[in-house]
């Protein structure tokens, strides 16, 4: 680490005791801010003077055509290799959901088979000096997209394991299972800093601690991208260049209301970290930024050239790419899913425009010739899409020259996504030593969630909301029912989905897996004036917890969420409290915790636990329940008492 690095991230920590959180305990904060200005940052990758003549020639050579075509970015649904060759496309994407064929069950071979196509195709082009392709994917908790592939705890379980090398480890495993498949960009990490428990991209956020997610964030590039050309290397993506974890009452898409200090304090940190960590792409949010406090609207961070090219590029010093969002320039005023200058002359480079990709061609040429994108901003934009695929290795080797190009079992990880589990899940209550749970005794497992890896998995799970799936669809890993039964034995589990006629006096312990059916963006928040209270949005959980709670049994309960949820009224009717998240494939890293033995509960909370059903997040007027950092363990007990149960209303009061 560099004494400029160390200098940047110890200011990082003062700027996060600045706008340190209020808590259940000691609420305080300190006055100021650390950081007055966005700071200069110095890149990982110095400039490369003989890379940089080189793209300069080829740029030199290249028809306006083939300019466009570079930085346009079709699904592959809506595109074929040929086409590639005719437009001189320089990226692909498959959007969750999106898979060779439209096969949701195809091999790792058929994957890299398909993109060896594309990588023919556009090496097939006229042009004087043939670009090679890249494509990306949103692998955001390991290669999610792949039948067969080990999916890993979401982001905000992972950040209540608090272990940067963990994520570094991730980050490795990714790239490699992104690579079996002939894959070479990943859209990750994600560095919101998740203000708001209505957004429903809550779980993509680490923690609500800008330091934790700064750190984190190039733990994770750094696991991904390595030295950027070996066979197991993918360049990485900051993600969503800013603010998107702190819109309005959480709404995904929303207006970011925070001061400029605010903005580089606290949702800047991850990238801060990220871009000294050398990240090659970032890219831009839905969102908008709206410093109210100064009168200055920034507008949506897609059409805007201060936030996108004075900061980012200018001040911070970013030389990659910046890639727009899913047709996210159609949400800048005056533009739509085809056309928008004004987001390239922002600074988009590269836009992500899925299916109307041929009209987006046609308009942005008209655009240039008319005067309305200057030439000089289109050949900035192209030399940062080549600077990316030279420095990543792909004008020298193909995919297909990775050693894990098409391999099976490069995309499996078990081993680690278990130990990730295990670390990421959050014991909150556990009286009268209601766990762990004993070899030999009878135990009851109730709940639909028990033995359903969608619920257990979450969204951006095979399929972009995570719907749709069945558990034979993984073809991989072990629900927590299944991970019980391997452990205690078939003999001693009995699973009842709603527990409807189980005498529950006869187990020793009952196991209540309690879960949020899965969501991804937009389709996850929840709507402002709504409560947050789970109880409310999964009524059958409570009442599967008041059919089991109170017979004199120990009642351990599960629960599965992508957000910290308020829960008193399920908390008060378990002996013991397990916040598992969202933890991905592999159930048995929670069957190591529950049954205690070798592995004891380090998870710790990354965000504050809401204590009503109005509280949103962790600001002046919010009931915390439980503060950032808590979490019990089998050596460090303590005994829950009843917790309140405030009147939940029918609807929330705004927050100001």
């Amino acid at each position: 680490m560099t004494l400029r690095k160390t200098k940047l991230l110890s200011l990082l920590l003062l700027a996060g005791c600045a706008l340190a959180p209020m808590s259940a305990v000691g609420q305080q904060t300190a006055p100021g801010q650390s950081l007055s200005d966005w700071p200069a940052l110095t890149p990982a990758h110095a400039p490369d003077a003989a890379m940089e003549t080189r793209i300069a020639r080829i740029v030199a050579g290249m028809t306006l055509a083939q300019k466009i075509g570079q930085m346009t970015q079709p699904d592959v649904r809506y595109i074929s290799p040929e086409e590639v060759t005719q437009y001189y496309i320089g990226s692909v994407l498959n959007g969750g959901g999106a898979w060779p064929a439209m096969n949701k069950h195809a091999t790792v071979a058929e994957w890299a088979a398909l993109s060896d196509r594309y990588h023919d195709a556009a090496l097939a082009t006229d042009m004087a000096v043939k670009i090679p392709l890249i494509w990306g994917t949103d692998a955001v908790h390991g290669h999610n997209n792949v039948s067969g592939a080990t999916l890993f705890p979401h982001n905000i379980g992972l950040g209540a394991a608090h272990d940067p090398d963990l994520i570094e480890r991730i980050g490795r495993a990714t790239a490699r299972q992104v690579r079996a498949t002939g894959i070479t960009w990943v859209f990750a990490p994600t560095l919101a800093v998740g203000e708001n428990r209505r957004w429903g991209r809550t779980y993509e956020s680490y923690s609500s601690d800008p330091r934790q997610v700064a750190e984190y964030g190039e733990a994770l590039v750094r696991g991904l991208q390595g030295d950027l050309t070996g066979d197991g290397d993918v360049v990485a993506t900051a993600k969503h260049y800013m603010g998107d974890g702190g819109t309005y009452n959480g709404q995904d898409q929303g207006e970011t209301r925070a001061t400029r200090a605010e903005m580089i304090n606290r949702h800047g940190a991850g990238y801060y970290s990220a871009i000294e960590a050398g990240v090659q792409t970032v890219m831009a949010s839905y969102s908008s930024w709206n410093d109210v406090a100064a009168g200055h609207d920034y507008g949506k961070m897609h059409g805007s050239r201060e936030m996108l090219t004075d900061v980012l590029k200018d001040r911070l010093g970013f030389d990659g790419l910046v890639v727009s969002d899913w047709n996210g320039i159609e949400q800048v005023p005056g533009c739509a899913k085809a056309e928008c200058a004004q987001a390239i002359n922002a600074g988009i480079d590269m836009v992500m425009v899925p299916e109307d990709w041929k009209a987006f061609i046609q308009n942005t040429i008209a655009d240039v010739e008319a005067g309305r994108i200057p030439m000089s901003r289109i050949d900035d934009a192209v030399t940062r899409i080549l600077r990316v695929k030279m420095r990543s290795g792909l004008f020298e080797q193909a995919p297909s020259e990775s050693r894990y190009n098409g391999r099976a079992e490069a995309v499996a990880a078990a081993d680690l996504a278990r130990e990730a589990v295990r670390k990421s899940v959050v014991l909150l209550k556990n009286n009268e030593s209601a766990l762990p749970l004993v070899q030999g005794e009878k135990i009851l497992v109730v709940g639909d969630s028990a033995d359903s890896l969608s619920n257990q998995t979450g969204g951006w799970s095979l399929t972009w909301q995570g719907t749709e799936n069945t558990n034979a669809d993984f073809a991989t890993g072990a629900t927590l029912l299944q991970a019980l039964t391997a452990q205690f034995g078939a003999e001693n589990i009995v699973y009842s989905r709603d527990a409807v006629g189980v005498d529950v006096s006869r187990f020793a312990k009952v196991v209540v897996v309690l879960g949020e059916t899965p969501y991804a963006e937009y389709h996850g928040d929840v709507r402002f004036p709504a409560p947050v209270q789970y109880s409310h949005r999964r009524p059958n959980d409570l009442a599967l917890l008041h059919a089991v709670s109170g017979k004199g049994v120990p009642v351990v309960s599960v629960l599965y969420s992508g957000r910290p949820a308020y829960v008193n009224d399920l908390i008060n009717l378990s002996d013991a409290f397990v916040a598992a998240f969202l933890p991905g494939t592999e159930g048995a890293g929670l069957t190591d915790v529950l049954s205690g033995g070798a592995y004891d509960f380090t998870g710790r909370l990354s965000f504050a636990w809401p204590g009503s059903a109005c509280s949103t997040g962790e600001h002046e007027g919010d009931v915390v329940q439980f503060a950032r950092g808590y979490g019990l363990s089998y050596a460090r007990p303590a005994r829950t008492g009843p917790l309140p149960l405030p009147p939940t209303p029918g609807v929330c009061e705004p927050a100001d």
